[in-house]
């Protein structure tokens, strides 16, 4: 059983000796092949993508480390207003938010669109393991106590379909399902869960056409795409099909570095966010897409053994939360590429261009590095 504990104090040496070392490479690794993958597909150029892209990175690293050196106390303090503000950021784009590809997700802040749904998906661990630090663990499973952890991560969904972001909500909704389980709440809830929600996707997908219809048209379009993109193989299919034509072309050892066709004569669509993984595979093969999945499951791994091993509740429960959702990260977005699953936008973690998600999976990061650093001494 996880149990609270006190830390003691280190001095700034004592706390970098402590940085989950592995962890700290790994990350450097992913982002630096996601440098090498933007140059690629901008002919082999910096500009307009990779330069911009270690930029951030490096403004991202450093403020991960101040996160990282940060006792992990602070931050369970900071929780409750982490989760309001990401709750009122999310207001705030119905009101202020910037339309993009027919949606209304981000926050123009000059430099940079802030898309305030990725930063919810920290913020809802960080809330949820604050919560589950409190409660004495014999009452996480009683229906009573149930109710504050739900409603938490019902909100931010609500206010994430609003926009409309479907496939933000979802992973929104998974995250906050795998923190209760994490907690320790009985596997029963979860098989209400998934039969409630086996009945809401039949419901959905009976409403098509219907005066109160579910989804909007263009969802019900990506559904089709992923069930048969051959119908409609010049529009909404084309994104996937031209995706399963650059993997299958990569072949075992890929064509070579800048040598992709599909991402080169640009038949590859969004190579440089969304479909960067398909990139990658055409030009490094599947040895460069079993190479990138290996950092990623190292990452999860190295969050695990750290959360497995720390004593204090708060930080194994941030930890083993950071992992999965980056775990949701690059799973949605290979099963996407690959068509295993709906096209729902979801970046790869580190390696696709993008300001939002590259900054908060940073700052979640240096989240599990802070609870790795001040964990209680063993006894």
């Amino acid at each position: 059983m996880i149990v609270a504990g006190a830390t003691r104090p280190l001095g700034l040496a004592g706390k970098l000796l402590r940085l989950n070392w592995p962890l700290l490479l790994l990350t450097a690794s992913s982002a630096s092949l996601g440098f090498l993958m933007l140059y690629s597909v901008a002919g082999g150029d910096l500009e307009p993508w990779a330069g911009r892209q270690m930029t951030r990175f490096g403004v991202g690293f450093a403020g991960m480390m101040v996160v990282a050196l940060i006792d992990i106390r602070f931050w369970r303090a900071m929780a409750p207003l982490a989760y309001a503000f990401g709750l009122a950021l999310l207001a705030a784009v119905e009101l202020i938010g910037v339309v993009g590809m027919g949606a209304q997700r981000w926050i123009d802040l000059g430099p940079i669109q802030l898309q305030p749904s990725e930063i919810m998906k920290v913020a809802l661990v960080m809330a949820l393991a604050a919560y589950y630090a409190w409660l004495p663990p014999e009452r996480v499973s009683r229906p009573l106590w149930l109710l504050p952890p739900i409603m938490l991560t019902l909100a931010p969904v609500a206010l994430t379909l609003m926009q409309p972001d479907l496939g933000t909500a979802l992973l929104l909704l998974a995250g906050g399902a795998v923190m209760i389980f994490l907690a320790g709440a009985h596997w029963l809830y979860f098989a209400v869960g998934t039969a409630g929600a086996v009945s809401l996707v039949w419901l959905v997908l009976s409403s098509r056409g219907t005066p109160w219809q579910l989804l909007k048209d263009y969802q019900f379009r990506r559904i089709e795409t992923f069930l048969d993109p051959s119908t409609d193989p010049l529009g909404a299919g084309y994104h996937i099909t031209q995706s399963k034509i650059a993997l299958g072309s990569g072949g075992f050892s890929g064509r070579g570095f800048m040598q992709g066709t599909q991402s080169r004569l640009n038949f590859l669509p969004e190579k440089h966010t969304d479909f960067i993984f398909t990139a990658l595979a055409e030009e490094f093969g599947f040895v460069g897409a079993a190479g990138l999945l290996s950092l990623y499951v190292l990452i999860l791994v190295f969050c695990g053994l750290s959360a497995i091993t720390n004593r204090d509740r708060f930080g194994a429960l941030v930890t083993a939360g950071v992992g999965a959702v980056f775990f949701t990260y690059f799973f949605v977005n290979m099963a996407m590429v690959m068509g295993l699953a709906p096209v729902v936008g979801v970046p790869l973690p580190l390696v696709s261009y993008g300001g939002s998600a590259m900054l908060v999976i940073l700052f979640a990061l240096g989240l599990a590095q802070s609870a790795h650093i001040h964990r209680p001494a063993a006894v």
